[in-house]
């Protein structure tokens, strides 16, 4: 997709890791820009939701509702995770949101990314692909999903 779209990347291939922590401990370079994916609904289950932060930061949830005019949040199953984004657990994306047939996730990514490349997966937890932040939007926008910038 990102030779198709003549995205520039750097692919990174490794064992297949589930969490920051792993990701971290594979010793990857440009680690500055390695991204932490939050994938949540709200509690109706009407809306959902893609965070994408720098590795480091937290996300509070309450926070994020009262910000952005949500409703509760919390993390969505894994089973909408396959369906709405055609990921597994530990495979989590940006990337997985041109699977979201129905545009029903709104993305938000860290205002830290702005300018800069961030470090995703590819659709799977094998590999990381390191990819200027504003051509990831710019593919997801494209494909009709709603993106915001947002400091965390």
């Amino acid at each position: 997709m990102l030779d198709a779209e003549g995205i520039a990347y750097e692919k990174v291939e490794h064992d297949p890791v589930y969490t920051i922590d792993e990701m971290l401990a594979l010793g990857l370079p440009h680690v500055e820009a390695i991204a932490k994916n939050l994938f949540v609904h709200d509690d109706k289950k009407q809306r959902y939701y893609l965070i994408t932060v720098k590795e480091e930061k937290r996300v509070d949830l309450k926070d994020f509702k009262a910000r952005f005019g949500t409703r509760r949040l919390s993390f969505a199953s894994e089973e909408e995770l396959n369906r709405i984004l055609g990921l597994a657990r530990g495979s989590v994306t940006p990337f997985g949101v041109l699977n979201d047939e129905g545009r029903q996730v709104t993305v938000y990514f860290d205002d830290d990314f702005r300018g800069r490349k961030m470090g995703i997966h590819p659709n799977e937890n094998t590999a990381t692909v390191y990819v200027k932040t504003e051509d990831v939007a710019r593919l997801i926008t494209a494909h009709g999903n709603e993106l915001n910038f947002a400091r965390f």
